[in-house]
């Protein structure tokens, strides 16, 4: 009888623990996926409304934000279109918790260890403060490095080129994050084994 009571709460306590777990782990990015698409990295293909093979921080995954993600046609800086995000509220967490994106680049490699990068992109910027970071990851650690953070304003594009060494047992990872309110586009993002 004693055993079958420690059966019941241990079975209880499970129970408890993965409905803690459903209800408490919200989604943290939105994803659609077009391997035939490669990189994607002037956001060209796109699948219900996002660029494919990029993991968006968007406005159903961001908490405390109030922002749009959009493709523009009118403002880009190759292809027809640019990744643009218009953020009215906004935390300076950054990650999953900030308007942005992340990417691991599974769909065109990955871009494995020992080895070099050379990581490329344009910037637009009107009031944003905005962060990119690069490194090397695995599943359990990583480094990332900010490649570049900025408030200043730009009525023109701007190139970004970095070179990214990645150890080997990892493979290359870029975040961007908006940490505060304000227009922003990126375009024309590349990737080279250097």
């Amino acid at each position: 009888m004693k055993k079958h009571r420690m059966m019941i709460k241990s079975s209880s306590l499970v129970f408890l623990g993965l409905i803690w777990m459903l209800t408490g782990c919200g989604q943290m990015n939105e994803k659609e996926t077009e391997v035939s698409a490669g990189l994607n990295g002037g956001f060209e293909v796109v699948k219900n409304g996002l660029p494919v093979n990029w993991l968006l921080y968007t406005p159903q995954t961001v908490p405390d934000a109030d922002f749009t993600l959009e493709l523009d046609d009118v403002e880009y800086k190759e292809g027809r279109q640019s990744l643009r995000f218009d953020v009215k509220e906004c935390t300076a967490h950054g990650g999953w918790k900030s308007p942005g994106f992340t990417n691991e680049f599974f769909e065109v490699g990955p871009f494995e260890g020992p080895g070099t990068y050379k990581l490329s992109f344009w910037t637009k910027n009107q009031g944003t403060t905005f962060r990119i970071r690069a490194g090397g990851v695995s599943p359990k650690k990583g480094e990332m490095k900010v490649l570049v953070e900025s408030d200043a304003p730009s009525a023109d594009w701007t190139f970004h080129e970095y070179l990214i060494e990645i150890p080997k047992g990892k493979h290359l990872r870029m975040e961007l994050s908006i940490l505060q309110p304000g227009t922003f586009w990126i375009d024309g993002v590349e990737v080279e084994k250097g």
